[in-house]
């Protein structure tokens, strides 16, 4: 126990400069060329001639960067740059890389899907893990559960002794903490794109990680070419329904901005979203009256069901007695994802089509042609009659 509050105050109070937001050079998109990504917005990768340049630009600050990283694969050029040619505020990587510690699981499921998993050492949640073979890989003790982002088991975290640790930053910067023994610290800002395409298209920043960029690229191509012919197919319907999305949770509601990640797949599935008009891409509070007064008429209402049990009409009336009183709910339009028993986090993320597919099922089936004629949705389905 001593041992354990020694190793906690250690890392407490290791916060190096390399984890701060670092201020942007002005010439550097002229100095480095084009862009490779296509969607992401929080992250940018170059081609230089040690390999390639990513920078994870600072969401909530448009004048940093929450990191910049030359990722290289020739040891050799990795230890030159440590000492004589990389210009400050950029830290060089050496890849493939060897050792890796994932924050989230929509980093660990882009190893695991490229065969590349044998990189991971460590995640968190292994409790609400739902992939079988990430699984057995905690039962067997080949993957390290590491706790949770609220209480890491800082002796395992300092025991694996990782290359490199994906977290997920936040706006606190809580995350400057993480930086123990020669560990690098890589901000993994997916989960803040506001795109479905920008949130896949991380991908590739993996692809780059592991020394497989060819196949995270062809396989982000495919998501790419699938994920907007659905979109073109829904581009000229005739008549859009209308949908309104989650719960209410201890007296507000939170709502989806209408610039958010799933108001836009609302959009490209043939749909209005009833806040299609606000300009935030994050999401805001209302009081449920607030939410009945915009949201009664909507055609179609969707929920992620955080219970492992699955949701019911009954469940819902019970639940509050406002959801009775909007039509989709007395008509028996409520879509649903239970997203503990889909692995919702784990994949739908890098999955942007077949979430598409899911919403044009509900939205406008007869747009689901070809070889998704038949479609079953993986991730929503219809909320289950009492």
């Amino acid at each position: 126990m001593k041992l354990k509050t020694i190793l906690y105050n250690l890392l407490t109070v290791l916060l190096v400069s390399c984890a701060s937001p670092q201020k942007p050079q002005e010439s550097s998109a002229q100095d480095l060329g084009e862009n490779l990504m296509r969607y992401a917005r929080n992250v940018a990768v170059y081609e230089t001639p040690y390999g390639h340049l990513v920078e994870i630009r600072n969401p909530w600050d448009s004048t940093e960067y929450l990191g910049r990283f030359a990722l290289v694969n020739d040891s050799a050029s990795v230890e030159t740059m440590y000492t004589s040619s990389l210009p400050a505020g950029i830290t060089p990587v050496k890849i493939p890389v060897q050792s890796v510690v994932s924050f989230s699981a929509t980093q660990w499921s882009v190893f695991m899907r490229l065969g590349e998993i044998g990189r991971v050492k460590g995640i968190l949640e292994g409790r609400y893990v739902h992939d079988s073979i990430m699984q057995s890989m905690l039962a067997s003790g080949e993957m390290c559960d590491l706790g949770t982002e609220a209480a890491i088991d800082c002796e395992k975290l300092i025991q694996l002794q990782p290359d490199i640790i994906l977290y997920s930053p936040y706006f606190d910067g809580n995350q400057n903490n993480l930086k123990i023994s020669d560990a690098v610290l890589f901000p993994f800002a997916d989960y803040l794109e506001n795109t479905p395409l920008g949130r896949a298209e991380w991908i590739r920043v993996i692809g780059l990680l592991s020394g497989c960029q060819h196949e995270a690229d062809a396989w982000f191509d495919t998501i790419e070419m699938n994920y907007n012919a659905l979109k073109d197919n829904c581009s000229n319907v005739s008549e859009r329904p209308s949908v309104f999305s989650d719960l209410a949770f201890n007296g507000q509601w939170y709502i989806a901005g209408g610039k958010s990640y799933i108001a836009k797949l609302f959009s490209d599935a043939g749909a209005d979203y009833i806040w299609k008009d606000n300009d935030s891409p994050a999401s805001f509070p209302l009081d449920p009256e607030a939410i009945l007064a915009k949201a009664q008429h909507a055609d179609f209402w969707r929920i992620a069901n955080s219970s492992s049990a699955s949701m019911t009409y009954n469940d819902l009336e019970r639940e509050n007695p406002i959801y009775p009183l909007f039509d989709a709910c007395k008509n028996h339009k409520v879509i649903v994802c239970d997203i503990r028993k889909v692995g919702y986090f784990e994949n739908s993320q890098i999955e942007p089509d077949i979430l598409l597919a899911d919403f044009i099922y509900f939205f406008h089936p007869e747009c689901l042609t070809g070889k998704r004629t038949g479609y079953q949705p993986k991730y929503y389905h219809w909320l289950d009659e009492n």
